[in-house]
């Protein structure tokens, strides 16, 4: 189906540029040509996403075709205007395919010997050990929400539930929320961001903390709407943060140190075992007067 689209755009262009087409044994159609490149039908594989109409197909590949001719327009002048020296890039080029190869290598062996069970034990001991490390940078609460229209017949029921911090009572707020609200936030178990929860719910908070020391629930209306909030704990910026909300960044870095480690001694193995085998030797002579010629400069 894919294809099908690309196609229909394709064949749009084709047929208002046919005139201009050349074809090529070993590459197809020519689409476009700039200073003796070639533009060809099957680069276009992929410009035109599906279900796009017909003349949006059209448009896509047009502009896919003259941002080509731009690039390669500025390409053409770039190589004109450098020195044989600025264009030689032959050593970058050997630098970026050598790191590509030692990581897809480093890759390989992370995933064939990497141990990436981490107990809870191991966590709860990282986070002990590193307890500095983990200071709130925002206002975090465990709250629960609901939207309801102005003019919705439940809103006492809602507003009795709400109030309410019984388990079974979040049950029932769920199942009506379904039917009646506007939008709904019910899993006061999870730590949310205060700020996040201020782009949903509008409420006007001038002291934080005092804020939500004072208020366990607050209802009010706006904008045709009626918000619901009800508050179950709260941890202020730059406190500690809990545990909870730590164990996923946690277990990351236990697994960032393990690999570090696991590659760390592979390198150190593979080195020792090269020296062990002669495969390398170092000039000392060479190096000593790479030394003084850079002293003598």
């Amino acid at each position: 189906m894919r294809k099908l689209h690309w196609l229909t755009g394709l064949f749009c262009i084709l047929i208002l540029q046919s005139c201009n087409l050349k074809s090529s044994d070993s590459k197809g159609v020519v689409v476009a040509e700039c200073y003796g490149k070639y533009l060809y039908e099957s680069d276009l594989e992929g410009v035109v996403a599906p279900g796009t109409e017909g003349l949006d197909s059209l448009n896509r590949v047009n502009a896919f075709v003259d941002s080509w001719i731009r690039r390669e327009v500025l390409l053409h002048q770039a190589e004109q205007n450098l020195s044989k020296e600025q264009l030689d890039f032959s050593k970058q080029i050997q630098e970026y395919r050598n790191s590509l190869v030692i990581y897809a290598y480093e890759t390989q062996l992370a995933e064939q010997r990497l141990d990436t069970v981490v107990s809870d034990d191991e966590i709860a001991a990282y986070y002990e050990q590193h307890k500095d490390n983990f200071e709130l940078r925002y206002t975090m609460v465990k709250a629960a929400y609901v939207i309801l229209k102005s003019d919705c017949k439940q809103k006492e029921d809602f507003r009795k539930l709400m109030k309410e911090s019984d388990t079974l009572m979040l049950q029932r707020l769920d199942i009506m929320a379904t039917y009646y609200a506007a939008s709904s936030y019910l899993d006061v178990d999870s730590w949310i961001r205060l700020d996040d929860l201020l782009e949903i719910i509008p409420i006007d908070i001038y002291n934080t903390e005092s804020f939500l020391k004072k208020n366990r629930f607050v209802m009010f209306d706006k904008d045709d709407f009626t918000y619901m909030v009800r508050f179950e704990d709260y941890l202020m910026e730059e406190t500690l943060s809990p545990l909870e909300i730590e164990k996923e960044n946690i277990k990351s870095m236990i697994l960032m140190k393990r690999k570090k480690d696991l590659l760390d001694d592979l390198k150190s193995k593979l080195y020792e075992k090269a020296a062990k085998d002669h495969t390398f030797e170092v000039y000392t002579g060479s190096t000593a007067s790479i030394i003084d010629s850079k002293e003598e400069k």
